[in-house]
């Protein structure tokens, strides 16, 4: 079964809209768990506009499943502070200042040295890598080069194709897992999954490790409540 990962960010941008400590992020980080999460992702930014870096270091503390943390590795900080909590699973993202959300994934031909460098940093530490990639053939294998350990397929372009015609949506995603299967890299794969969509892509993406899900699945809480919201989540998974 593929492992759910739940992202709280939007927990965290519900908390900080009001000052104080509710939403409680690390009581979020725990129900998760509690209530069937395989992992739990983070992704703080420089503005700490949501989840802020002293979450991080609480939530690494208590977590019992997996913590994957996203961002930006070109952030001196985001490198810190990565190598000082340890998580399961850091996932690299090429985030720019003042981006809202993450909306490309990694030009591994043109970074394919830089990424080689800090990927070695990380695994070093005995942290897993990932590294956030379009679903486009040249990127993939130019990601195999890097020495990352998984990649994860950004799936917006899925999602926004998918009630058109979900065949050819999912098209360039088949073709993109199945290079990684060749060529021994794990999969990962998320943004804008949701209850609609995720079974299908779930079910066609050979390979397929983990999905990392915060919008759909915290806005679905709101109607169903978190934790029949992660387990309809899981169920799209079986």
């Amino acid at each position: 079964m593929v492992k759910l990962s739940v992202n709280i960010n939007k927990i965290a941008t519900l908390r900080n809209s009001r000052g104080g400590n509710n939403p409680d992020v690390l009581k979020a980080a725990v129900d998760a768990q509690r209530f069937g999460a395989d992992g739990v992702t983070v992704h703080p930014r420089p503005d700490e506009r949501h989840i802020r870096y002293s979450d991080v270091r609480q939530i690494r503390k208590i977590i019992v499943t997996e913590l994957n943390i996203e961002g930006n590795c070109r952030e001196q900080k985001f490198i810190d502070l990565v190598l000082e909590t340890r998580p399961h699973q850091v996932t690299l993202v090429p985030d720019e200042l003042g981006q809202i959300t993450s909306n490309h994934g990694w030009d591994t031909i043109a970074n394919q040295n830089y990424l080689a460098g800090i990927i070695k940093v990380f695994k070093e530490s005995g942290i897993r890598t990932s590294i956030f990639v379009d679903p486009v053939v040249e990127m993939v294998e130019g990601a195999v080069d890097t020495g990352t350990d998984r990649i994860e397929l950004y799936t917006q372009a899925y999602a926004e194709g998918y009630h058109e015609d979900r065949e050819q949506a999912i098209e360039s995603y088949v073709s993109a897992a199945e290079v990684a299967l060749r060529n021994d890299l794990e999969l990962n794969a998320g943004h804008d999954l949701d209850l609609h969509n995720l079974k299908y892509f779930a079910a066609n993406v050979p390979g397929l490790k983990e999905v990392s899900i915060g919008h759909a699945l915290i806005s679905d809480a709101l109607y169903y409540g978190f934790e029949n919201a992660i387990q309809l989540y899981k169920r799209q998974l079986k």
